[in-house]
This record gives structure tokens, C-alpha cells and sequence, in this order.
């Protein structure tokens, strides 16, 4: 596997790696685990060679979130990924993405303005941002996403769509299903974070959203079965939820009844200080 920092080594790496066909990207931010690497094996199979990028973003971080706190592994990283038979890791300075003076931003209204966008404001520009740029870097013919961050995914193609994108096209932006640990617990860097106690209660967030998405489908009124998943949210030990949202798959807005488009179930709350975000849809 090769490993290029400098955007003038990237450009002739990419090109010498496209005589084997589609190059595939899986942008991270590192911290890698098995989710990841699941990402990296759809790519693999749907592409001639995969690039693989490592770039924690501090133009996705508020100024009260993590960014100095989020964990860096770049050398365990590395093996994991040579272990998968990636291509290229793309492993670029903050300087080299966001060179002196950098004063161009990309926002993708509406999208970005609901569920984690309440909350983390600049959070999805930052996204936007830093994914056209990795696209334009690497100029992918697809790239591969966890719906895990389901909100980040749909931001991410709308942009593609809207700008025109043809490195890739939005409809070769790919969602991969949320990898999980055994207990149900969405697979996340920031479950690093938690303490062996939070942990262990953590795992009631994938169970209690399936016993509310049960609920919705059998018929009992949204409204209050939102109401009852946040009150066990907080019974079992997390501190606050952000929000529990049912809500069209497509467009993001709330839904106060299911309806005949795809519908999914959204949450974010925190325990031990720690925010974990899910989504479920309402019907597989």
C-alpha cells in the first residue's frame, strides 16, 4: 500500500492506479474498526483499486466538540489497511487540505438544518466541505459511506447532485448497512470514549429504537411513542437525547405518521459525555 501526504504525490498515484479499472474512495476520519473495514470490502468488490483517506476534519468540529480529544491511530490504521490490500492511503496535513487563507465554504441547505444539524451548527458545512475537496483530490468514479451517519450521506449525495459532480456521480455514492457489536451498539470511533459502565448500558439505545419502531408499525401513535423512547432512553442511564425523530428517508423532515415512502427512525443522545448518534428504517 502506498501512503501519499502531498497533494502534487497524490494525483500521479490516483492516475497510475485507474489502469485497473474504477478507483473507489473510503473517506475516514481513522480510528478504524470493523465498520470501517466493511466499507473497504464493498469498495474493493466494486472497484479495479481503493484509496482510502485519513483526515480528521476540524471544520466539522464546534468549538465545545472533541477534535483534540478524537483519537489518532494513523500507524495501527495503516496496518489495518494493508492488511485489507487497500491501494492508497490518502493521509493529507490540515495545512495541505486548508492551505493559508482558505476562505471557500459549501452548505447544503435544508438537509443540513435538521436532526444533527439542530444541534452541532457548521457541523454538515464542515462535511460538505472537506468531502467535495477529497473528491475533487482524488476524483473517485464511486465512493462508500456508513449509513450509520445517515444524515451525513444524504447531505453528501444532495451536494453531488447539485453541484454536478461527476467524480463521482451522486448515484455512485454508496451507503453501506450500520456495522454493529453483538449487543446492537452502532460500531463508532467515539465508542472508544465510553467507560466498561456506559458501555453496558449504551447498548439499550439499538434496543429501545427497535421496541419503538415495533410500536410505530403495530399501529400506536408517533408522537407518543417518541415521548416513551426518550423516557427509556433516559431511564437506562443516558443523560440526554438530543432528539428522537421519525422521519422520510429522502427529504429528513419529520414524520408524524408513517406514510408510504421510506421512513426512518432517528436518534442521538448522550452518556458518560459521550454522543452517539443511530437510525433505523421503519420497515427492512
Amino acid at each position: 500500500m502506498q501512503t501519499v501526504n502531498r497533494l502534487d504525490e497524490l494525483h500521479p498515484a490516483v492516475d497510475s492506479l485507474r489502469q485497473r479499472g474504477d478507483v473507489a474512495l473510503v473517506p475516514t476520519m481513522g480510528a478504524l474498526h470493523p465498520g470501517h473495514l466493511t466499507l473497504v470490502r464493498e469498495a474493493k468488490a466494486r472497484a479495479g483499486a481503493v484509496v482510502v483517506s485519513i483526515f480528521v476534519n476540524p471544520t466539522q468540529f464546534g468549538p465545545n466538540e472533541d477534535l483534540a480529544a478524537y483519537p489518532r491511530r494513523l500507524a495501527e490504521d495503516t496496518r489495518l489497511l494493508e492488511a485489507e490490500g487497500v491501494d492508497l492511503l490518502w493521509a493529507p496535513s490540515v495545512e495541505e487540505v486548508y492551505p493559508e487563507g482558505f476562505a471557500t465554504h459549501i452548505s447544503v441547505a435544508d438537509l443540513s438544518e435538521t436532526l444533527c444539524g439542530t444541534f452541532r451548527p457548521g457541523h454538515f458545512d464542515g462535511v460538505a466541505t472537506v468531502v467535495a475537496k477529497l473528491f475533487n483530490q482524488v476524483r473517485p468514479d464511486l465512493a462508500v459511506f456508513g449509513e450509520k451517519d445517515w444524515q451525513q450521506l444524504a447531505v453528501i449525495r444532495r451536494m453531488a447532485r447539485d453541484l454536478d459532480l461527476t467524480h463521482p456521480r451522486a448515484a455512485r455514492i454508496l451507503g453501506v448497512p450500520t456495522v454493529r457489536e453483538l449487543d446492537g451498539l452502532a460500531m463508532s470511533s467515539r465508542n472508544r470514549y465510553l467507560s466498561s459502565q456506559d458501555r453496558a448500558r449504551a447498548g439499550a439505545l439499538p434496543r429501545l429504537m427497535r421496541e419503538a419502531i415495533a410500536a410505530i408499525v403495530s399501529g400506536e401513535a408517533v408522537a407518543s411513542t417518541l415521548a416513551a423512547l426518550r423516557s427509556a432512553l433516559l431511564e437506562a442511564g443516558f443523560e440526554s437525547v438530543d432528539y428522537a425523530e421519525l422521519a422520510d428517508a429522502r427529504s429528513l423532515r419529520p414524520l408524524t405518521a408513517p406514510a408510504d415512502a421510506p421512513a426512518r427512525l432517528f436518534v442521538a443522545a448522550r452518556i458518560g459525555g459521550t454522543r452517539l448518534i443511530d437510525n433505523m428504517p421503519l420497515a427492512d
